[in-house]
């Protein structure tokens, strides 16, 4: 309590020297910044964690632009009361400006991990929340990401290795509006003060656990000490980076081809061997990335040599339990095989993301197809407990109709699903029993039937 004191009595200071409430060189140029990034942008998602820099967008964007924003959405990651507070904080000042606010959480039934939140994983969780809002709503997911934080990217990044694609960072193009990229977070702290903005203070941007924080606090300030222009040196890096990945998508578009279906993505062989290594290691990470495959420096180097040197039926481990395989004059990236722990079942319960799949329960009010013609939609049992995993050797199901059971991977097999296709294909069990393959085929149990209580499911591949 002591703290959160300080710290509003530091900001009604930081507001009174300033003149808060009359506005600024620095508030102006923010409120220009957002104006310019939202004008071509009808419908804007706003995503405000809560902290100085997020807060300075909600106030800029109701004030310039507050008819495009149709939803201010904010994450509480479940971290500890600090979370909770920034989380409510942006909840009751977006009822204060009249725009609609969603608040998600890191224990929604579609974010549930099996393993402790990471910031990896609680990034990933946030992202997947502010995807669903703006393909709700039709709309551009803005944020508050200043020049600062692109700076760091870079730095990060470079440590790590990364080529011209991931040095690009923040400029890459994409559907993300950023606002203040051109901003320091010293003039959004300005205008912060101009405007007597409130924010929430994140105790874990101090913790130097995070590879992020160390950069900020500790390696950054001491590089630039040593060497002050390494600031628009980065900087420029990331531009000319940016304009590289813009030229290899066009030239990409022009004499590639290539497809993603179920995540696996299908290269014309014939295509890429007219290339040589360097200009493969340039275009590999970006046809990767249309599978959601993110090539490290060594996986790079290994997938361009295999696409000149392999041969059919061959294939190489990738990072991220992704692999390459050469089949049918063509070169496949996909996901190599399912681990142990995606092998465990998991209870359908609402929403559930298992792999490249996800579930989600829906009435017979929003549209599905009938249960009775769509494969990819059954009316399950509500009697015993229903789990979901990937289908593994040996598994059998009775299909509707069918006078014995057959083995899953037949079915699989029947309905055309190739063998690169069908690694990590969903079955759901009520109880110990496989009643459903979505997609391919349901059992008996799986079936509408007059009388019988049933809970309806939707299953659809994801393509990210």
């Amino acid at each position: 309590m002591a703290r959160v004191v300080a710290r509003r009595a530091r900001q009604r200071r930081e507001r009174h020297a300033s003149g808060a409430g009359a506005g600024g060189a620095a508030s102006a140029r923010v409120d220009a910044a957002v104006c310019r990034a939202l004008a071509g942008a009808p419908r804007v998602v706003l995503a405000v964690s809560g902290g100085r820099d997020s807060m300075v967008l909600l106030d800029a964007a109701a004030r310039v632009s507050p008819g495009q924003v149709v939803c201010v959405a904010t994450f509480d990651h479940g971290t500890g009361a600090a979370a909770t507070r920034a989380a409510a904080l942006v909840a009751r000042r977006a009822a204060e400006l009249r725009l609609p606010v969603r608040v998600g959480r890191w224990n929604d039934p579609g974010d549930r991990s099996r393993t402790e939140g990471t910031e990896a994983a609680w990034r990933a969780a946030r992202w997947r929340f502010l995807s669903r809002l703006a393909e709700e709503h039709r709309a551009s997911v803005a944020t508050a990401h200043t020049r600062d934080d692109q700076l760091e990217t870079v730095l990060m990044r470079a440590i790590r290795g990364a080529g011209a694609r991931g040095l690009a960072a923040l400029h890459a193009e994409g559907p993300v509006l950023r606002p203040l990229l051109e901003l320091s977070r010293r003039e959004v702290a300005l205008a912060a003060a101009e405007r007597g903005v409130v924010w929430e203070d994140d105790p874990s941007n101090r913790s130097r656990r995070h590879l992020r924080n160390r950069i900020r606090l500790d390696i950054l300030p001491a590089l630039l000490r040593a060497r002050p222009e390494l600031e628009e040196e980065l900087l420029a890096l990331a531009r000319e980076s940016a304009a590289l990945r813009r030229r290899v998508e066009r030239i990409l578009g022009d004499t590639v081809c290539a497809r993603v279906r179920e995540r696996t993505l299908t290269v014309a062989g014939t295509d890429m061997r007219y290339y040589d290594a360097p200009a493969l290691r340039l275009l590999w990470p970006a046809l990767a990335a249309r599978a959601g495959v993110v090539l490290d420096r060594r996986g790079t180097e290994r997938l361009s040599e295999f696409t000149i040197k392999g041969k059919p039926g061959s294939r190489i481990q990738l990072s991220g339990g992704f692999e390459a395989v050469w089949h049918r004059g063509d070169v496949l990236v996909r996901r190599a095989a399912v681990s142990d722990e995606m092998l465990a079942p998991v209870a359908l319960d609402g929403e559930v993301v298992l792999g490249r799949w996800r579930f989600q329960r829906v009435d017979r009010a929003a549209g599905r197809p009938d249960p009775g013609h769509d494969a990819w939609t059954a009316a399950l049992p509500t009697g015993r407990a229903l789990l979901v995993r990937p289908w593994k050797p040996g598994d059998r199901m009775t299909p509707h109709g069918a006078p014995a059971p057959r083995r899953v991977k037949g079915l699989l097999r029947d309905a055309g699903i190739d063998g690169a296709s069908r690694a990590g294909w969903p079955v759901v069990l009520a109880g110990d029993e496989i009643v459903w393959i979505p997609g391919v085929r349901r059992s008996s149990a799986a079936t509408v039937r007059s009388g019988r209580p049933v809970v309806l499911y939707h299953c659809e591949p994801i393509d990210r």
